[in-house]
């Protein structure tokens, strides 16, 4: 399930049935599906929906991982609420919500769902919100665990969990074989955590899912590659050293007007890069 992916939340304005043919003749390995309001809606697709999108991701020889990070899904007034930190007949909507998308990924044939902390109440302590985030994950790996998943949490600046040093204390006090990290190396430079290479390399045993986009040091926003300040040589390097197999997913939420373009831009940059540095990725 390794190579190059897309993320449809950078399709935002395309049907999915037109989204991953565009991606197969681009040369995508897989797709990094977000199930969202446009995009096999949660609350509407039926099983007749979901096993045609498997049928044309077979058609088309692509491979599939989910994402979890649709913005309006469950509340149309918040974003990305309710979270695992809230209290708990909302994070309970929450797990729900994130035990479908397990559910879509056992029937899809995908092998990882990714998650983040998400932000609960005003006011609430650090202490509190990591607690109410062990007991939803731990939930969740047990939920995902009976179907084959496995979970990819990812920090996310501006959430109760935003850097990836903050990963190992989430990782021993859920405990859980299931849990992985998913890594977004733009997030590193967005934080001030320091080298996204470097990062990478201290946590490749556990990174089940790598987001590559471009940054700027302080900023959290997506660029385009070759817009930002992020050495991509040197993360290619990385991922060759540690032998890293899994999905290398282009994650771009924000350029859905120029989505075609981009995609092919951005396949046509890793491709280039990762060649430069001999990996076996980029033909």
């Amino acid at each position: 399930m390794g190579g190059f992916y897309y993320n449809t939340n950078g399709f935002a304005f395309h049907r999915l049935e037109d989204v991953v043919p565009l991606l197969a003749d681009l040369g995508y390995d897989g797709v990094a599906l977000t199930p969202d309001v446009h995009h096999l809606d949660p609350a509407r697709s039926t099983p007749d929906d979901v096993r045609a999108f498997r049928t044309l991701l077979e058609a088309h020889g692509l491979d599939v991982v989910i994402e979890t990070g649709a913005r309006f899904v469950l509340d149309p007034a918040r974003k990305h609420r309710p979270s695992l930190l809230d209290p708990r007949p909302e994070a309970a909507r929450r797990l729900a919500f994130l035990e479908q998308c397990v559910t879509l990924a056992g029937d899809l044939g995908a092998k990882t769902v990714t998650v983040w902390s998400g932000t609960g109440p005003d006011g609430q302590s650090r202490g509190e919100a990591l607690q109410r985030l062990v007991i939803g994950l731990r939930a969740l790996c047990e939920f995902a665990d009976g179907i084959d998943v496995d979970i990819g949490f990812e920090p996310e600046p501006g959430m109760a969990v935003e850097r990836t040093d903050e990963w190992p204390e989430i990782r021993e006090r859920v405990a859980h074989p299931r849990l992985g990290l998913t890594l977004d190396v733009g997030h590193c430079l967005a934080t001030g955590e320091g080298d996204p290479a470097a990062i990478l390399r201290v946590h490749a045993a556990d990174l089940r899912v790598l987001h590559l986009d471009d940054h700027r040091p302080g900023v959290h926003e997506h660029l385009a590659f070759g817009e930002g300040d992020l050495d991509f040589r040197a993360v290619a390097r990385a991922v060759e050293e540690v032998g890293f197999e899994g999905p290398l997913e282009v994650e771009l939420s924000r350029h859905s007007s120029t989505a075609a373009a981009t995609a092919e831009a951005s396949i046509r940059f890793l491709r280039e890069v990762f060649r430069a540095e001999g990996s076996t990725r980029a033909p």
